[in-house]
């Protein structure tokens, strides 16, 4: 029985631990999104046009490094705080063109799809305790690609004026299936006690369900036929 105890008390010291990450990632992931939210509203209420896509790519870089410096301080937070909030005052234009373009119902659409596809695969790996961690190379390589793409269609659009309507669509639905798999992966990540800092959690989080958003308003905006 003696022998026991330690190994009993280590199982249950890190399973407080595995708890209370994943009680402060779904905190602070709840308080981001409603800042980004809010600073959303304010960059349309102030008219503010589309922001330059190399800024967004500068600042996601940016405040990535910063964040990986800052991830284990009280300034994480201050940090994790300033690029939500800018990427929800980017996203605040955007958004807007689209309701403009399309009817606010498709906003709708797109959040509540979101909702479900996060909470459900979330929920999933909450439930069931599967280990979805194997699919880390995987998932890597998809983002290198799909960032490769992306930055590569970028250029072509905005300095040669070259759109293809089915290769964005292809990004889109690519990006869908990519987020929702790290949904799948950093739940498992935070479940496994591998992910041990809430701030790097929470952003994660947060740009899985950001980048699903944003594509699947794309989407569904494509396949409205309001065109």
């Amino acid at each position: 029985m003696h022998s026991t105890s330690p190994v009993m008390d280590r199982t249950q010291g890190r399973s407080i631990e595995i708890n209370k990450v994943l009680k402060n990632t779904y905190l602070l992931l709840s308080a981001t999104l409603l800042f980004s939210a809010l600073m959303a509203g304010v960059a349309v209420a102030m008219n503010v046009g589309p922001i330059n896509p190399f800024i967004y790519l500068a600042a996601i870089f940016g405040m990535s490094f910063l964040l990986s410096k800052t991830a284990n301080s009280s300034a994480g937070i201050f940090v994790t705080f300033a690029f939500t909030g800018f990427l929800g005052f980017y996203a605040g234009p955007i958004v807007s063109i689209y309701a403009s373009n399309f009817g606010s119902e498709i906003v709708v659409q797109a959040l509540a799809g979101t909702g479900l596809i996060f909470f459900a695969l979330s929920g999933y790996v909450l439930t069931t305790k599967k280990d979805f961690t194997f699919m880390r190379g995987f998932l890597f390589v998809g983002l290198m690609v799909g960032l490769i793409a992306s930055i590569g269609y970028l250029v072509a659009a905005y300095f040669f004026g070259l759109q293809i309507s089915g290769l964005s669509l292809a990004l889109s639905a690519f990006f869908v299936l990519l987020m929702s798999g790290f949904i799948l992966y950093d739940t498992s990540t935070i479940i496994r006690g591998e992910q041990t800092n809430y701030v790097l959690a929470t952003v994660s989080m947060y740009m899985n369900i950001y980048v699903l958003f944003m594509h699947l308003l794309h989407l569904l905006s494509a396949f409205s036929g309001d065109d």
